[in-house]
């Protein structure tokens, strides 16, 4: 299948060497560019992409205004979003990662990271920035936020006890290849308790459910 993606970043120049790259690849394809967060609504609206590759910063509406209207949007629910951007450490990050966006890279990693980064976003799964530390993270997520609803305890009460202890080891970073190792499992088992917590709690990937984690009280910040 081909991965649909839509470009929003102010820079024209960056949209243009991003198309070249992302249309160079078999499996992928730009379906329209933005100038703007406005536009990247609108255009995700008509060409419903598999992946959004979301500027933070730019004028009029910005990314993060922009990230929180496509993932609340339920005729959007099959579009996910990666954050590009060069302050890859900050409060913007986490407030996107709140939104609903799946993941962010630094503007600053090689072409062969950016492509990885999209197929895994589009495949469903989260990607955090190796830069971003998962100190910062839990320090952010943790921390309420004004107009956005913290999980709460009880949130967690349908999920089993192996759900829980695989949630709590996502959101400190581990891979399904690490979890398994430290539960004695396969992998595959891992991912099947994964999304089965994602499903209880109406997660849209795996970079929401380290959210829910952190505000729930399941993991707490450092």
């Amino acid at each position: 299948m081909t991965i649909r993606v839509l470009l929003a970043d102010d820079q024209a120049l960056l949209r243009a060497t991003f198309r070249i790259l992302i249309d160079s690849c078999e499996d992928m394809e730009v379906v329209a560019e933005a100038a703007d967060g406005s536009e990247a609504v609108s255009l995700a609206r008509v060409h419903r992409p598999d992946l959004v590759l979301m500027d933070i910063r730019m004028p009029g509406t910005d990314g993060l205004a922009a990230t929180a209207a496509i993932c609340a949007d339920p005729d959007l629910a099959g579009t996910r979003v990666l954050i590009l951007t060069t302050f890859e450490i900050d409060e913007y990050v986490a407030q996107a990662l709140r939104s609903g966006a799946s993941g962010f890279l630094g503007k600053d990693v090689t072409a062969d990271v950016l492509l990885a980064g999209v197929r895994t976003v589009a495949s469903g799964d989260s990607l955090l920035s190796p830069v971003a530390t998962r100190t910062v993270i839990a320090r952010f997520l943790a921390a309420p936020a004004r107009g956005a609803r913290l999980a709460v305890p009880g949130d967690l009460v349908a999920l089993t006890a192996r759900e829980r202890e695989v949630m709590a080891w996502v959101a400190e970073g581990h891979s399904n290849e690490e979890i398994a190792e430290k539960l004695f499992v396969s992998p595959l088992t891992v991912r099947t308790h994964v999304h089965r917590a994602m499903t209880k709690l109406g997660a849209r990937d795996r970079a929401q459910l380290v959210v829910i984690a952190y505000q729930s009280g399941l993991v707490q910040a450092p």
